[in-house]
């Protein structure tokens, strides 16, 4: 009937043909599909295989919601006989092999995920949230399954939260490509070990020629123990957080010491301290002067944070050697926050000066942190890893998911 044919051609049904379509409660539609020839495919190797036998009942595919109506493919699939792979089920064009949705559904899931909550998806697709969940994790797991890392030069390391009481995943990005290539559970020495040990092989390690992350001593050793070729970057941000913190310490410990009429002098101080010379007013430079006659301890630290910032312009390795082992003179001071920080700063001083030379930085891996915070807050949270792990994978992945579904599949 001309009918089926336009309802064939919408559904895109390339090799089938629409053999009848029925109504049912609940707004569901049934339509029923077989293929135009009797040849079948083998779904491993696509060669033509003998019919041993055919299915008694008919089986259904949940595809793209119509008009508010449920949409099912109803076949009844044949087994064959492969040459190489033995009986085995036929191929079935418009779905995986084992799911239960059409690829034009995965695809729209796909999508639906990426840009919004899933509980917003599974209204839109007609499904419960739960199932929902269900068919993201199949659908990530099969495209995620087959993937190997290749061109990794420029990794990144970092530790996110993803539930309360202290459950933090591992994060390892490619840093060149700013996308997320692993995901473990815990921030410890095993957790790494194992991105290492069996996602890449031996002469990919040895390829790594940068790798970058904070002043863990999990991240660092793992680095230099598997990547012997790569040179260990300690994060900008990273250090400049600790810069930071120790001025705070000193603040914070002045504001303990003063009494009423001081701490006027000194309220709102911890939000200037942060500040970059670059981003301050002139007033607030002014400010910050005058400490030198009101509280010269707060002063003395605020200057000496300051004079580091000059660290991160240098251009020759050597030169900003000099610099930092002239600075650590901080540790004659009597300020115990900058004494601590400048012993920091001297026992990782080979990581920190390999940034003159590399210029990488975790700027990439704090910007797709922050895409991830969004994933997360957007599902209230996570009481466990591997749903948030799929998110991430289909948002900031290093494998375009949906894009594995072939075009005429797309429905957006």
């Amino acid at each position: 009937m001309a009918e089926f044919k336009v309802i064939a051609k919408l559904l895109k049904l390339k090799g089938m043909k629409v053999t009848g379509v029925s109504f049912h409660r609940e707004r569901v539609v049934r339509i029923g599909v077989k293929p135009f020839k009797n040849g079948c495919r083998c779904p491993e190797c696509g060669r033509r295989g003998t019919i041993v036998r055919q299915r008694p009942e008919p089986r259904l595919w949940r595809d793209v919601p119509v008009g508010g109506w449920k949409v099912f493919l109803c076949f009844t699939p044949r087994e064959i006989r492969c040459a190489t792979h033995g009986r085995i089920e036929e191929n079935i064009p418009w779905a995986e092999s084992g799911a239960r949705v059409t690829l034009r559904y995965e695809y729209l899931m796909l999508r639906y995920c990426q840009r919004m909550t899933q509980k917003a998806a599974a209204e839109l697709l007609g499904v419960s949230a739960s199932t929902l969940s269900e068919q993201l994790h199949r659908s990530i797991e099969r495209r995620r399954s087959s993937h190997r890392l290749r061109g990794l030069r420029m990794l990144g390391i970092d530790e996110v939260s993803y539930c309360k009481r202290h459950k933090y995943a591992t994060l390892v990005y490619d840093l060149e490509r700013a996308v997320v290539v692993w995901i473990g559970r815990g921030r410890g020495r095993e957790t790494i070990d194992s991105f290492f040990e069996n996602r890449l092989s031996s002469g990919q390690r040895a390829r790594v020629q940068a790798a970058c992350c904070d002043m863990s001593e999990a991240y660092m050793g793992a680095i230099r123990e598997h990547c012997p070729n790569a040179k260990l970057v300690l994060d900008r941000f990273h250090v400049v957080k600790a810069i930071n913190d120790a001025v705070d310490e000193v603040r914070k410990e002045q504001w303990r010491q003063a009494d009423v009429s001081q701490r006027k002098a000194l309220k709102g101080l911890r939000w200037l301290l942060y500040r970059h010379s670059s981003t301050r007013s002139r007033r607030e430079t002014r400010t910050l002067q005058a400490l030198e006659r009101g509280n010269r301890r707060i002063y003395r630290a605020w200057r000496l944070k300051d004079e580091l910032e000059q660290l991160w312009h240098y251009q020759a390795p050597w030169a900003a050697r000099k610099f930092l082992k002239r600075w650590t003179a901080a540790l004659r001071s009597r300020l115990e926050p900058m004494r601590k920080l400048a012993r920091t700063l001297r026992r990782y001083q080979d990581g920190i000066l390999a940034f003159v030379s590399t210029r990488l930085t975790n700027a990439v891996s704090e910007g797709i942190n922050r895409i991830v915070k969004i994933v997360k807050n957007r599902a209230s949270g996570f009481r466990d890893l591997p749903p948030f792990a799929d998110l991430i994978y289909l948002t900031v992945g290093d494998v375009d998911i949906p894009a594995q579904i072939s075009s005429r599949f797309r429905t957006l």
